[in-house]
């Protein structure tokens, strides 16, 4: 009896190990129980602002959608209105929970990988990444529809593009600059639209001369003019050109800018610009400039408080 016993328990704990195994790490659904979203580099517990009605209405939309039709591109925007709503925990969950009925899924991973980024879990949002980026190879290059569209209603950015955007930032800011290089090179590539050249561009620059590279970061800008059809990424349009020389400090860099994305990128760059030319101490002022704002979610804000926190040249 009692050797029956002892072959049951281990059948039972060999059935949970290989349940264990079949339950790869991308379908995991953790709950979150904080109402803060995140804690910063800093130490700072961020808490997200209330969304405007406009919003709200939004997601009550994309909420009736999915509950009517719980499939792919239903539970995408569902979880992408989550987050812009600023409940990045929830929109994590969401797309967990949708990795379970769509495995190895690269538009679900690519999205977590997002907010994953947002909340400062950047391993996390690697392994998310690069395993997107290996299920699109091979495959056929969308374009990605704005979940908030820009002033022409023109989208800008592709699948393949946001996924090796992504995973570049989610590297930099993880302080591997090689493997960042490498990811924005390959968004690049993924297409010769105006905005993803300037967006990609200025990554690859500021990386170059993070890595005491200025010729090859001199190089990158060749494939920017003034005469570019940017639509949406004008801040990274403007930074790439002042890097060019073609526009002066001032036209790029206004500290009192108001606080939101696209101004937190412009300053993160001109920080940057600072920095890596020898004026850390002009470069630590905009860095606190920025994470004295209310734009945590932004990735000037997230890289500025990165690098207070874990200056680049240092592991």
């Amino acid at each position: 009896m009692k050797k029956l016993v002892i072959i049951l328990c281990i059948i039972v704990f060999v059935s949970c190990k290989n349940e264990e195994k079949k339950m790869p790490d991308q379908v995991q659904v953790e709950s979150w129980t904080h109402a803060y979203q995140a804690i910063s580099a800093l130490g700072d517990t961020l808490y997200s602002w209330p969304p405007t009605k406009k919003l709200q209405q939004q997601l009550k939309e994309k909420m009736k959608a999915y509950k009517e039709e719980p499939n792919l591109d239903n539970t995408i925007w569902f979880g992408r209105f989550m987050a812009y709503a600023g409940e990045h925990r929830r929109a994590i969950e969401i797309y967990s929970k949708a990795l379970l009925e769509f495995p190895n899924n690269s538009r679900l991973l690519r999205h977590r990988g997002h907010r994953y980024i947002t909340v400062r879990e950047f391993d996390k949002a690697i392994a998310d990444l690069e395993l997107a980026a290996k299920l699109i190879d091979g495959k056929e290059n969308k374009v990605e529809q704005d979940g908030i569209p820009n002033e022409k209603n023109i989208p800008v950015s592709s699948m393949h593009g946001n996924i090796y955007y992504h995973l570049g930032l989610a590297h930099y800011l993880n302080r591997n600059m090689p493997a960042a290089l490498e990811a924005y090179k390959q968004c690049l590539n993924t297409s010769p639209n105006p905005d993803n050249v300037v967006s990609a561009t200025h990554w690859i620059y500021m990386i170059q001369r993070r890595l005491a590279r200025p010729k090859a970061a001199e190089q990158y800008l060749k494939n920017i003019s003034s005469e570019m059809n940017v639509i949406e990424n004008h801040s990274y349009y403007k930074a790439c050109l002042f890097y060019k020389g073609e526009l002066d400090l001032e036209d790029v860099y206004r500290p009192e800018g108001a606080d939101n994305p696209s101004n937190s990128a412009l300053k993160y760059a001109v920080g940057n610009w600072y920095w890596y030319n020898g004026q850390q101490d002009q470069a630590k002022g905009i860095y606190n400039s920025i994470v004295s704002g209310k734009d945590w979610a932004s990735f000037g804000f997230i890289a500025a408080e990165t690098d207070l926190a874990k200056p680049y040249n240092s592991r």
